[in-house]
């Protein structure tokens, strides 16, 4: 079963995007801000992140930025789904640059959230 970590420092939105994707069947871990989500995807090496980008201790894009540069190249390949409110065209661009695989932008359809979650799966899946 995939593994997905979801890093957002809104209990809410992290709770309703676990909540979602666990009815998926997927496996779901949380954190609540970048620098305990980046050591939780070290530890736990997920098939997805869901970040967000606006959080304490380390932003989601110093997350994003972290991971592409891992060793661990699995790790380093990742996919990342920024689930964020910065969806103006510059950020969009600075999220890409730093190595997301894909944006949503807050506020989400859970469907839209479901939707990507399953397209960024499945693209990791294919040799």
């Amino acid at each position: 079963m995939p593994h997905v970590l979801v890093v957002d420092d809104d209990p809410v939105v992290a709770d309703l995007v676990a909540f979602r994707l666990g009815r998926l069947g997927l496996e779901v871990s949380k954190e609540a801000d970048g620098e305990a989500g980046l050591a939780a995807a070290r530890e736990l090496r997920p098939d997805l992140l869901v970040l967000d980008w606006m959080m304490p201790r380390m932003n989601g894009l110093e997350v994003c930025r972290a991971l592409r540069q891992d060793a661990d190249t699995q790790l380093a390949r990742t996919p990342v789904l920024l689930l964020t409110a910065k969806a103006q065209e510059p950020d969009l661009e600075r999220g890409f640059a730093a190595g997301a695989t894909d944006y949503i932008a807050k506020p989400f359809s859970t469907g839209e959230l479901i939707s990507r979650v399953t397209a960024a799966l499945a693209a990791r899946s294919r040799p």
